[in-house]
């Protein structure tokens, strides 16, 4: 119960801190402290932008292994920072902004035909799924390429999640950053960017992703004909 209890409470200062460092703090700042009575356009964007790469960088070094989605957000927050320190046109922001889930979600297509499809390690970890016991019920009923089948859906699931994410990033971004970059309405229009992103973005995604996670874990009990508690780690 303690354990469960533990585990509860990481999982809850987590999301905050990752709220807190990512969104929170960030919009603070590029929203008001970007006037030349502050800090100024330029150094309001290296504050805001300092928090989620630190965060980052005390998450990897929390885990103690490196995480490439990790990896990916502490140069998707470097690339930001440097595209509009450097005063370059909105449009690499949005360039950049769709690139990353794009090159994700055909990271998700391409693995899908490797041993170790990508989707795996998104929706069934081994934090979530008994491989053990789920390959154990597979093979005395023959069914392990039944499931590959059903794990290639989901597969097609979660890559569309990204895609979806992809044209919403390109399309904020195109949408709310039209002041010329360097000035005191560019960075606050990125901090409202980064705000809006939650909600326009992770939100929809996060219901596609769930709807890929419910469909395996509804094939599971039909192909296994067994209940889902058997494979889930306590």
């Amino acid at each position: 119960m303690s354990t469960q209890s533990e585990t509860k409470k990481q999982q809850n200062q987590g999301f905050f801190g990752n709220l807190a460092f990512n969104i929170v703090i960030p919009v603070v700042i590029m929203s008001y402290s970007s006037g030349d009575e502050y800090l100024g356009p330029a150094w309001s964007i290296v504050a805001a932008l300092a928090f989620p790469v630190a965060y980052g960088v005390w998450d990897l070094k929390q885990s103690g292994k490196v995480n490439g989605f990790s990896i990916l957000g502490i140069v998707s927050v470097i690339l930001t920072g440097g595209i509009s320190l450097l005063k370059l046109p909105a449009e690499y922001i949005a360039i950049k902004e769709a690139a990353i889930p794009a090159l994700i979600g055909l990271a998700v297509l391409v693995t899908q035909f490797s041993k170790k499809p990508l989707v795996k390690m998104l929706i069934l970890n081994d934090q979530i799924i008994n491989w053990d016991n789920l390959n154990k019920s597979l093979d005395e009923k023959g069914k392990q390429d039944e499931f590959k089948k059903k794990v290639a859906v989901s597969s097609y699931i979660v890559a569309s999640s990204f895609f979806l994410s992809s044209v919403l990033n390109y399309v904020l971004a195109k949408m709310i950053l039209v002041s010329e970059p360097g000035t005191t309405a560019y960075t606050e229009e990125l901090g409202r960017m980064t705000m809006l992103s939650y909600p326009v973005i992770v939100i929809p995604s996060m219901i596609l992703l769930a709807t890929a996670l419910w469909y395996l874990f509804s094939q599971i009990g039909k192909i296994t004909g067994e209940e889902l508690d058997t494979f889930l780690n306590q």
